[in-house]
């Protein structure tokens, strides 16, 4: 639940509702993200168990390089016209009676290259597809130009298991470093958002049926800083909001951390769109014009990943460090106090309009008093000066029981 802020100076004119931009840009709690933080919970429970069935049940499209397999490479330049993709594919085949895994098309200009990969071909098939290869689409430079080599899965199952060694690396550290920075609550939380943003990124390749490369791996890597910054943002403007809250009643502590989270809603979603901008750019580049498979794997890995990690700092993140800190007793009794405070604020004004006295001044009165002396302990001691009893006063010069020398006229 969220507190109605007061009404900044350009909020609009009284009895019109801001619209959603002006609200973004002043930040003033005006969205209830923490207050509805049950329907986000649901919705990425939703996400995260469908990605996770999906890589359970559904596995991954493994590229070659993690199964192994034979790839051939050929200048996509022919003799009277320049060689497609397609062609090559339907000449793949034609000579072997079966799809070949990929068929892309790298570089640009006379040294564009044609690159054919597909499940290990024994010697015969190879020296076969060669040849109908040459035959048919009549590269420059002919058979002599057309080269294989045969892939390792091996080499893929490294990438994968340094990959891993260096997530668990990064997680750890991360961990140490939040518990240290801010609390161990802020920690969890952030290590929650880094495997919620992880686990969508590889759900939707399990999905969509994205090829797996190593490049993907290292792409997958690349997102987790990302999310952490984010995060990061966020959580220190909760801390910044939260300090001394325990001695206050005017905000509980999931009001000041949805007011942290609305003061950076702007700044997460500029952050994400200026980085969302180049990534959309290197994929319509490498796919659309140098046609470059690995530009490709990077490029929708880290696309994908920041859109989850935006999603994950703003909804799941600061969401979950509020249900964690509400574990501690201090908190609840703080939110209390915050709650009979507007309690007795509303009953003195129902009070009011009504005509009728208070009558329960003696308790309004303690409670101001234990309130400021919450606000006390919570503070900075000021500086006292000396008492009454020490003060001394100055001499002023005159004295009224002492002659001055003058005569009186």
């Amino acid at each position: 639940m969220s507190t109605p802020e007061t009404p900044t100076e350009g909020a609009g004119t009284p009895g019109k509702r801001p619209s959603v931009f002006n609200r973004l840009y002043l930040g003033n709690g005006a969205f209830d993200i923490v207050g509805k933080r049950r329907r986000w919970y649901v919705f990425t429970v939703i996400v995260f168990v469908v990605c996770l069935g999906s890589m359970l049940f559904r596995g991954f499209n493994l590229g070659i390089d993690f199964v192994g397999g034979t790839k051939l490479q050929m200048p996509a330049a022919g003799v009277s016209k320049q060689i497609s993709a397609d062609e090559a594919k339907r000449v793949f085949i034609d000579a072997l009676g079966e799809e070949p895994a990929t068929v892309q098309l790298a570089g640009t200009g006379a040294s564009q290259q044609l690159m054919i990969r597909s499940e290990t071909l024994n010697a015969d098939q190879v020296t076969k597809l060669k040849t109908a290869l040459a035959d048919k689409l009549q590269p420059t430079g002919g058979l002599q130009a057309i080269s294989d080599s045969a892939v390792s899965g091996s080499w893929g199952g490294e990438i994968t298991n340094q990959a891993i060694i260096a997530l668990i690396v990064f997680l750890v550290l991360v961990t140490i470093f939040l518990a240290v920075y801010f609390e161990r609550w802020m920690a969890v939380s952030a290590l929650v958002a880094l495997i919620f943003d992880t686990t969508i990124t590889a759900g939707v390749y399990s999905i969509v049926g994205f090829e797996l490369t190593p490049g993907t791996i290292i792409g997958l890597l690349t997102i987790l800083g990302f999310s952490l910054y984010d995060t990061v943002v966020v959580f220190d403007k909760v801390k910044e909001n939260t300090r001394g809250i325990l001695g206050l009643t005017r905000r509980t502590y999931a009001e000041a951390s949805n007011l942290a989270l609305n003061q950076t809603l702007m700044r997460s979603l500029n952050t994400s769109l200026i980085a969302v901008l180049p990534v959309l750019g290197l994929l319509v580049v490498g796919v659309g014009v140098l046609g470059v498979g690995t530009l490709k794997d990077l490029a929708l890995v880290q696309m994908t990943g920041m859109i989850a990690g935006a999603f994950s700092s703003i909804f799941l993140a600061t969401p979950l460090l509020v249900d964690l800190k509400l574990l501690d007793p201090k908190i609840r009794q703080q939110a209390e106090r915050v709650a009979a405070r507007r309690a007795n604020l509303a009953r003195k004004a129902a009070a009011a309009d009504a005509g009728v006295e208070s009558t329960d001044d003696e308790a309004l009165d303690a409670e101001l008093r234990k309130e400021a002396a919450y606000a006390a302990a919570s503070s900075v001691p000021a500086r006292t000066g000396k008492g009454p009893e020490s003060r001394k006063a100055r001499p002023t010069g005159k004295s009224s029981g002492r002659p001055t020398g003058k005569k009186r006229r």
